[in-house]
Parts: C-alpha cells; structure tokens; sequence
C-alpha cells in the first residue's frame, strides 16, 4: 500500500511539472530600437517547435504572426517593433501541452544612426584578402574538434585550409596601413562547416558564425574597430544565391521551395545574359538564376519570402553589429533580379550612404553597366545597385599592358573600354581590378623588369572609379588558376609558421619586390585626400601614336599621366594635347619628384611613366 502511494505522489509531481522546450537555434541573436524597418523575422529552430504557442509581453513590441512551414522543425516570428520601444530585455514565451520554455531577448540601442554609417567610394582603395591565404596568427584555432568536418590544416595542397585567419591579419594591420590602401576587403568569414574545410569561405552553414577557424565574432568586429581606429574600411563578403549543402536549411529544409530546383540539383548554365537577352527562352532565365552554382552550394531561393526576409536582416545585423564600411555580394547576377533590387533597397533606405559592390561577371561593358542602379539601358525597373565590378577591364588589362601599342592594340584597349563608359549611369562608382581570387593574377610569372606593371598600376590607382588591389600585388605574387584556383591563392609568404621568408619585411624582399612595393606605397599615399582622382573630370587621347595621355581635373587642380606603351623608344608631336598643355610650361612628376618641362617635341623612353601635376 505504501508503495501505490508513493507512486501516485510521483506521478501527481510530474503531471504538474514542466519540461523544457528545445531550442537549437535563434537567428538574429539579438536585434536594436529605433530601426527603418519596424518588422523584426525571429527564426526559431527546435524539435517540432512549430506546435508551440508563442507569447511575447514586452511594450512597443507586438507578434504579428508565427508561420510554421513544410518542417515541423521550424517557427517563423514576425515582430513589430514600435518607434518608442525602448531597449531592454524580454522573453519568448514558448508553451505546448505540459512543456515550456522562455528564451531571452535582447533589443540593443544602436550606437550609429543609419544615414551616419558611411560606405566606401573612390576615395578608398581596396586591399583584398583571403583570410585562409594572408597570415595564420593563431595556430590553435586550426583545427576545431566541435566542428562537424574539422579539416585538418595542408598548406601543401592549394586546395585544403592553410591555416590564414583574423588574428593574423590584425598582426599585419601596420603593413596594410603602411602600405596605403584606405580600406580591406575579405573573403568570406562567415562558417563553412563543409567536408574539405571550404577553405574559400563560400559555402556558408551560419550566417551568424564568424567561422571558429578565423576566429569569433568578438574578434571580427574588435579587428574592424582597429581598422576603423587606423582610418581603414572593412568589406564584408556575403552569399545569397547559395548557401553550403551543411546548412541546416539543406539538412532540414524549412519549406520544399527553400531551394531551387527542389527535387535535385541541376547546375547553373553559368550565362549571364539571358537576363536583358530580348528573344530569351524561359528554359534559359531559368537555368541562369535557378541552376546551382556547383553540388555542394545549393541554390537558395529568394522568392521564397520568408528566406529574403532573413538574408536582408541577416546584412543589417552584420552592418549594425560589426560596423563593415560595406558588402560585395558574391554572384549577384545568379539570384532573381527583382529579389536583389529589393535587398539593395532595402540596405539603401536603412543606410543612404552605405555602399554595395555586386560581382557582376561580364565579358561586355553592355554587361556590367546594365546592373549598376538607374541604368540607361534598362528604364524599366531598377537594380538598386550602387557599384559594379570592372570585369572587363580585368579582361584586357594584362593584354593591353604587355602588348606593344600600335594603332589598334595596347593601350588602345584601355581607350576603348573607357570610351564606353556613356553606359555606366555612375562611372565613379565602378570597382577597377587587375586580378581578384577567381582570375588568374595579373602576373603569371615572375617579371624581370616592371615597365609594364608599373603602368597597369598607375592607371588602376588614376583612372575614373574604385581601384581594388589583390592582396600580394605589390610584391609581385604570380599564378595560373589553369590547373586550380589554389594557385591563385597562394600563401603570404611570411604569413605562416615556418616560412623561411617573410615578404612582410623590407629585407626579405628581392630588390624588384621592394621596388614595386615603393611603388605602389608611393602612389597609393599620394592618391589618399587626392579630389582629383576621387572627384575629377577625365579627358584622355586616342594613343594610336604610341603614347597614352590622360588628364584627371577638379576644381583648378590636374592629374596628367603620360605612357608609352612600347617597348622602343617614341618621339611626339605635343601640339596634339594642346587643349589641356597650352598654358602649362612644366608640371612636377610624382614619381620621380622632378619638374618636368613641356616641349613642342618630346622624346619617351621605353615604357615611360610620368604622373604629373599641376
């Protein structure tokens, strides 16, 4: 009898206790007051989850609707957030049958209104990183036993994880500033928790992860503060046509259409075109916005609401959390138009002065030009899409420099592509590159003397628009990527345990190596505070002589860079640029810090280079 009885005072007890709910996952973490967008998305990620009632008693803070989809797994919560709701702390109050579970949650105050934060434009010069490439500052961190894949570090593989990551680059903040870039742009940070390791960073699994390899999220945002301490930017790179196929999104997909091409993969066409191509076939738009990039990064679909949602709040937690100076959105032209114009005006309204670069990989300037926002060859709608990247210019750089230039090759190439540039709505905001981590280096071997490359950088750091420089450039870093793209993305030498050199440092260098590092480092400080490059007009000359003349102007102040774009020696008649030379005797060259005096005739040694003002 005493036994019946104890076991009915158990089983009373446990009929009106409570178990806990399981929540795997809460994304955004935390959220600010005072936001544009007053609708706040929270996603909930717990076993069955989507059976919960949901409660929230905070004031100014209203649910609005709690959507469940094909996944049981998942809680869609909608939130509106009043003007006068004030910072503080609340619950979620989850309950389902004798179950329960309160999960705290945090409206921050923003530090910075919106139409303060200030993006990067042609003042700034880009320093690009791969942060598994640039410089291991912290061992330890290599390997991450939690990780589901750690993947082990094999810097004697190009294609596995070197060990590079955001402490190493903090280590080498006095060189980038030294150097005279304004601003840096990484690869991608964020988790890629993928078999091989993702070295690359393009195959996300957290949108909310700085990846434990590279480091923390703490440690993102302290490393961007120093930059921002040292008058240096910070780009983000994200991801929003794909994601990695160890997401939990692929894993458990919250709705069957979370993805394109659903029932499996099919790859993209890689073919841009069809997206202005007047005669395109549905088949084709279809292949080029829906196909998948590669197996392994399935492609997400941004029509689905609920997932733009959360990869637009996902940039504005980053950009309030972090304090990036800017994104480049990776593949931008591969996700549906309609969906990135909106992303794009959506960062726009909440941060007018922001700025976003989207990689748009065209071989035409026709190409490039159509996606930057109010875009002449395309009035009926709008990309939203402040800065574009020069891929074209890319295309020809390394042909119209080493070439020799007669009438139609050489630098006539580079006249040629900028003449088109009555496409561009705002050629300003155009990114100017050489080479990046998708393309060959605009070296593919090493140089025996530097005529040409000082050239291609001169004019990458003069010319109308945004330079962005590769990291290791400037000390003449080759590659191929026929073999693989590893060989693009080479260690920093000097940047990792063992290394036998360190480039970092004057006195491991070659002598040619420290003479293009002087060189860049010259003309990049002389280019910082510079409203000529910046803000300036341009004019340039038809170089079917030979020589290459262009003058960058701004309120009474010019730039005039001459080239020779042979290998022999020119004579010139200078009457031709008499339009911009007529009133100037001599003007003071940059480089050289020698007057150099105007003549009616004018002799150019071999792959002269003269950056002059007056």
């Amino acid at each position: 009898m005493k036994k019946i009885f104890l076991s009915f005072l158990l089983f009373c007890t446990l009929s009106t206790s409570y178990a806990k709910i399981d929540i795997e996952r809460i994304d955004p973490p935390f959220w600010w007051t005072g936001m544009q967008d007053r609708e706040l998305q929270i996603m909930l990620y717990g076993k069955n989850i989507a059976d919960c009632k949901i409660k929230i008693d905070y004031p100014g803070v209203t649910l609005t609707k709690a959507v469940s989809l094909d996944s049981k797994n998942y809680s869609f919560l909608y939130l509106s957030i009043a003007p006068e709701t004030q910072p503080g702390n609340f619950d979620i109050q989850l309950s389902r049958k004798r179950e329960k579970q309160n999960i705290p949650y945090t409206l921050n105050a923003r530090t910075i209104q919106g139409k303060n934060r200030k993006g990067f434009d042609a003042t700034d010069v880009l320093y690009l990183i791969m942060p598994d490439r640039f410089a291991d500052g912290d061992p330890s961190t290599n390997v991450i036993p939690s990780m589901r894949f750690p993947s082990p570090v094999n810097r004697n593989n190009p294609d596995a994880r070197h060990g590079g990551d955001l402490k190493g680059i903090a280590e080498h903040l006095d060189y980038i500033e030294d150097l005279g870039v304004t601003a840096i742009w990484l690869n991608p940070v964020l988790e890629n928790d993928m078999p091989g390791g993702s070295y690359h960073g393009y195959a996300t699994t957290d949108y909310y992860r700085v990846d434990p390899r590279f480091g923390t999220n703490m440690y993102y945002r302290d490393l961007i503060t120093e930059c921002h301490n040292r008058g240096m930017k910070v780009v983000m790179d994200m991801i929003f046509n794909h994601c990695g196929d160890q997401h939990i999104w692929f894993l458990d997909r919250p709705s069957h259409d979370w993805f394109n091409f659903p029932d499996g993969y099919r790859q993209t066409s890689y073919r841009l075109t069809p997206h202005f191509d007047p005669y395109v076939s549905e088949y084709d738009k279809s292949m080029t916005v829906e196909g998948w990039f590669v197996e392994s990064m399935p492609d997400l679909n941004q029509h689905n609401p609920h997932l733009m949602k959360y990869l637009t709040q996902n940039s504005i937690w980053w950009i309030e959390f972090s304090g990036i100076d800017g994104i480049r959105m990776d593949t931008h032209p591969y996700v549906f138009f309609d969906s990135m114009s909106e992303w794009c005006a959506a960062i726009n309204r909440e941060y007018p002065n922001f700025n976003i670069v989207g990689e748009c990989w065209y071989g035409t300037e026709a190409g490039s030009a159509y996606w930057q926002r109010n875009s002449i060859l395309d009035t009926s709608r709008n990309s939203h899409l402040k800065s574009v990247m020069d891929f074209p210019l890319q295309g020809i750089a390394r042909d119209a420099f080493t070439s020799q230039t007669d009438s139609w090759g050489g630098l006539n190439l580079i006249y040629d592509h900028l003449a088109l540039d009555f496409m561009f709505a705002d050629p300003m905001n155009v990114l100017n590159f050489l080479d990046n981590h998708d393309t060959d280096r605009f070296l593919l071997s090493e140089p025996s003397h530097l005529g040409f490359y000082k050239q291609a950088i001169a004019f990458l750091l003069t010319t109308r628009g945004i330079p962005q420089i590769y990291y290791g450039t400037e000390i003449l870093m080759h590659g191929s990527k026929q073999k693989t793209d590893g060989l693009v993305r080479l260690d920093f030498p000097g940047g990792f345990p063992g290394d036998t050199i360190n480039d970092f440092l004057s006195q491991d260098r070659t002598p040619l190596q420290n003479e293009a590092f002087d060189f860049c480092r010259t003309l990049l400080k002389w280019r910082q505070n510079n409203p000529c490059l910046s803000h300036g007009e341009m004019m340039h000359f038809m170089p079917n002589n030979g020589l290459y003349v262009y003058r960058r102007s701004y309120e009474g102040k010019n730039v005039l860079v001459i080239m020779n774009g042979n290998d022999s020696p020119l004579t010139v008649d200078m009457s031709r640029y008499n339009e911009i030379l007529s009133e100037v005797q001599s003007a003071h060259d940059i480089i050289t810090h020698r007057q150099i005096e105007f003549s009616p005739v004018m002799e150019f040694p071999p792959r002269a280079l003269y950056i002059l003002e007056y």
